[in-house]
């Protein structure tokens, strides 16, 4: 659907542009010389209605100038700079919310093309820990949000709700990185779901919050996602079935919400040219608590979270 409007956006932009264009050096003065005409033509000066309705463009054309500049703005800003979204399910919990209407900044890994995607100006690359919005690599036509786990060359263990990662070697290291657990501390239980608990887990360069459900196991969890969504279960050669060694130009994305995600563990690893941006700032939240038997539909919100604005961690 994005893809969809960003087409639009990008024609109408194109549209009105042209129309602005030959309206200001073509039609514009073509008008003010039919006005000279008329006034040279006429033995006495023209009344202000004549004037204006000899100078006035065309309704198409009127709409097509007045609109131009704000949507050209729109493109600029949606396409290179911020992008808003909606998150649709609770997979980023408890982090982002159904409900929560965020900003992603499209900058901060680099420009692309609305359209193509094409990227024509490096800027930087996921860290890790960032939440990221990109394509899905099963169809790139829809947008989804994970936390970056793993960058190019990590190896990422996730065994017994547990995180291990190891970094990929670079050339400078004169000791490559050991494997090592991210830390968990626990903070709550029972605020998601009575079996839902609630940890901070700290990575070396940031610290966020995560859902474990100890009543799941996760190796059955990935292996009924992939039978129901046609998908081989994610596992690389030579690897076991809970170890992922990132390739080059990839990253291992997880949802927060462990246990109650679809991200790399089962459909694999986000390639680069995926990226969409950054998600920075929560500018809205609602809640739907509307059901199917109530008067009013369910897209209607019932509430707004104000203490849920603001940036994301």
């Amino acid at each position: 659907m994005a893809v969809y409007f960003s087409i639009f956006l990008v024609i109408l932009t194109f549209v009105t542009g042209i129309v602005w264009f030959v309206n200001k050096f073509y039609l514009a003065p073509q008008r003010a010389l039919k006005l000279t005409q008329a006034e040279q033509q006429c033995e006495g000066e023209l009344s202000e209605s004549v004037k204006a309705k000899i100078i006035e463009p065309s309704g198409a054309v009127d709409t097509a100038v007045q609109i131009f500049p704000v949507i050209a703005f729109v493109l600029i800003l949606r396409s290179f700079i911020y992008e808003p979204f909606q998150i649709p399910s609770g997979s980023m919990m408890p982090t982002l919310l159904d409900g929560d209407f965020i900003l992603v900044n499209k900058f901060n890994y680099g420009l692309r093309d609305p359209i193509a995607r094409h990227k024509f100006y490096e800027n930087g690359l996921p860290e890790r820990g960032d939440v990221a919005v990109f394509k899905y690599p099963v169809d790139p036509r829809i947008d989804y949000i994970k936390r970056i786990v793993g960058l190019p060359g990590d190896r990422i263990i996730y065994r017994d709700k547990s995180l291990y990662i190891q970094p990929a070697c670079q050339a400078s290291d004169d000791v490559c990185p050991e494997m090592k657990k991210v830390i968990t501390e626990f903070v709550s239980k029972g605020e998601f779901g009575d079996d839902l608990y609630r940890y901070a887990s700290i990575m070396p360069n940031k610290t966020h919050e995560i859902l474990i459900d100890n009543q799941t196991n996760a190796h059955i969890q990935a292996s009924n996602f992939c039978r129901h969504a046609g998908l081989r279960l994610c596992q690389q050669a030579g690897t076991s079935r809970d170890e992922f060694i990132v390739p080059a130009g990839h990253y291992f994305a997880m949802g927060d919400n462990r246990d109650n995600s679809a991200d790399s563990r089962f459909w694999g690893f986000v390639p680069e040219e995926n990226l969409v941006g950054e998600a920075v700032a929560i500018w809205m939240s609602f809640d739907f608590e509307n059901t199917a038997d109530d008067f009013l539909p369910t897209w209607i919100p019932t509430g707004i979270r104000f203490s849920r604005i603001g940036g994301i961690d």
